[in-house]
């Protein structure tokens, strides 16, 4: 079974999605549930509450194409199914202010995304990266609370006082410096603290949500092996990051990333995860852990 799934693939019992149990469930015979209004428009497996009720995720959007616009209502389908992903981890962590916001549709036309993939200088750009770096805009200031945290924010990434449209400016005007790398965990983090901060907890989301799915599946990564060693690259998803330091969690996440990357190139395809987290941006993905874990705990 996969998060999207509306039926099993091996016994094809209908499933849908239940936000109160966080859980795929099965309709079994005689039960009864109640679809979200949206199922045929956006494609949503989720359960509504009452009859003709969306449900939680589609409840959020405020404002839809109309039935009329068919290019905008493909759209929607490919954004509301990022949503309903990223919406899921928010509640599986626990954070905060889970409410309405805005959201470019244009991110899930894949050549637009991709135009502009480009112009960024960005490795790779998908609507779910676009979702999880606009919603670490919002819960900024929901889980940097108080001044002991702010300071240490402001100390990792910068004073985010700085004027925001001088410092765009000077982005698209002279781009990122050229040791970009050894700070930032991309060049748009660059830009300004704010862009920094959203891209960082972006890509914190990004390790969470795929060491979930690669225990869920299974995934061990015990190789590749050098002459007398034994699992020299041993690494094993945690079942519970909440209950480890960030660099635990990195220790699995890294031999995980070569696996895939080796994969890819094996099939001819540039590397899944085109990244290299330099120890200042390992201490700003600490940063961020801890205030998730600390944000989870308070509600």
């Amino acid at each position: 079974m996969f998060f999207e799934n509306t039926f099993c693939l091996r016994c094809s019992t209908p499933l849908r999605f239940d936000s109160a149990q966080l859980s795929l469930v099965a309709m079994e015979e005689g039960a009864q549930w109640i679809d979200c209004a949206n199922r045929e428009l956006a494609g949503c497996n989720w359960l509504a509450d009452r009859a003709g009720a969306l449900c939680r995720s589609c409840a959020l959007t405020r404002t839809r194409p109309s039935n009329a616009d068919a290019a905008g209502l493909e759209a929607l389908v490919v954004a509301e199914r990022a949503k309903r992903r990223v919406l899921f981890q928010l509640m599986e962590l626990g954070l905060p202010g889970i409410r309405q916001g805005s959201l470019d549709l244009a991110e899930s036309d894949d050549a637009r995304r991709e135009a502009r993939r480009a112009q960024l200088g960005e490795p790779y750009r998908t609507m779910l990266g676009h979702l999880r770096h606009e919603l670490g805009h919002y819960l900024q200031p929901l889980v940097v609370v108080g001044e002991e945290a702010w300071t240490e924010c402001r100390r990792l990434f910068g004073d985010d006082l700085a004027d925001y449209g001088a410092a765009l400016e000077r982005h698209y005007t002279d781009g990122p410096p050229a040791d970009w790398q050894a700070r930032y965990v991309s060049a748009y983090a660059t830009m300004h603290p704010w862009e920094d901060w959203a891209e960082t907890f972006s890509h914190y989301l990004h390790i969470r949500d795929t060491l979930e799915t690669a225990r869920e599946f299974g995934v061990v990564i015990d190789g590749p092996r050098a002459v007398g060693e034994v699992d020299s690259l041993a690494a094993v998803p945690p079942a519970d990051p909440a209950e480890h330091e960030f660099a635990t969690i990195l220790e699995s996440w890294l031999p995980l990333t070569y696996a895939l990357n080796a994969i890819n190139r094996s099939m001819g395809r540039d590397d899944l995860y085109p990244f290299v987290l330099a120890p200042a941006v390992v201490d700003k993905l600490s940063f961020v852990h801890q205030r998730v874990l600390d944000a989870g705990e308070a509600t």
